[in-house]
């Protein structure tokens, strides 16, 4: 845990940088203008889809139908909001991660050589692959989220998989060579999925939300860089301001 705590530690770091403001702040404006002025279109299409099927029609036969509409309410905005987060989350992995990667490079973690491959395409494909997934799972899930407690902790797992699926990969891969990735992958998998799962509770935080996908890539580079320069046996290199 101590790693993960010091990722955010210098996560929170960087955000005195005006630039990586700019960075974190651009995916969010332009997924939540999209979205909105999709919700405003849609929303009610997809509450008579969901009020269509089970298990809402199950809930109306009983007669409960005040339920099954509050519950497709529900379910209508948290896919809203699952799918701003995904909008948010590829315009992070695809078009912020690499700005984010070149700047903390060059500034906090020049001693970290580049010995990796740096493939745009190979960057995309991941993020479109962990977006695939993503939603599949969600709609698999979806039926068990009726069940109490579960509509709250199946998002997260799902979110803290994805923002390891999609973030892992591309914070290492410039950096990282075949090898490097190989060692490092069995031993970071599981920080790297509790790095995930902290910045899936800061999702569902208001106003935060919409932030979490470009600073969970700026989280995961500080991880996964501080942990590739540990594998090519560098020491911790203290960052102004920053306590170890």
């Amino acid at each position: 845990m101590g790693d993960v705590v010091l990722a955010l530690m210098r996560t929170m770091g960087s955000l005195r940088s005006g630039r990586i403001w700019v960075y974190v702040a651009a995916p969010a404006v332009v997924s939540l203008v999209l979205w909105i002025f999709l919700a405003l279109r849609g929303l009610g299409v997809m509450v008579e889809w969901l009020l269509g099927h089970q298990p809402m029609t199950l809930l109306i036969g009983w007669g409960i139908a005040w339920l099954a509409t509050l519950l497709a309410y529900m379910g209508a905005w948290m896919a809203i909001f699952a799918c701003a987060y995904l909008t948010a989350s590829l315009l992070a992995a695809i078009v912020i991660m690499p700005l984010l990667l070149k700047h903390l490079a060059e500034t906090d973690y020049r001693d970290v050589a580049p010995m990796g491959k740096d493939s745009f395409v190979a960057a995309a494909v991941n993020s479109v692959v962990a977006s695939i997934l993503f939603v599949i799972g969600w709609l698999l899930t979806l039926p068990l989220w009726i069940i109490p407690g579960l509509s709250l902790v199946l998002p997260l797992l799902l979110m803290a998989w994805y923002n390891r699926r999609t973030f892992a990969y591309d914070a290492l891969s410039l950096h990282a060579t075949a090898d490097e990735w190989e060692q490092l992958r069995p031993q970071t998998r599981g920080p790297m999925f509790m790095l995930g799962l902290t910045m899936a509770l800061l999702a569902h935080v208001p106003l935060i939300g919409l932030l979490v996908p470009a600073l969970a890539a700026l989280s995961f580079i500080h991880y996964g860089l501080e942990a590739l320069r540990r594998s090519r046996g560098g020491a911790v290199v203290s960052i102004e301001g920053e306590r170890i």
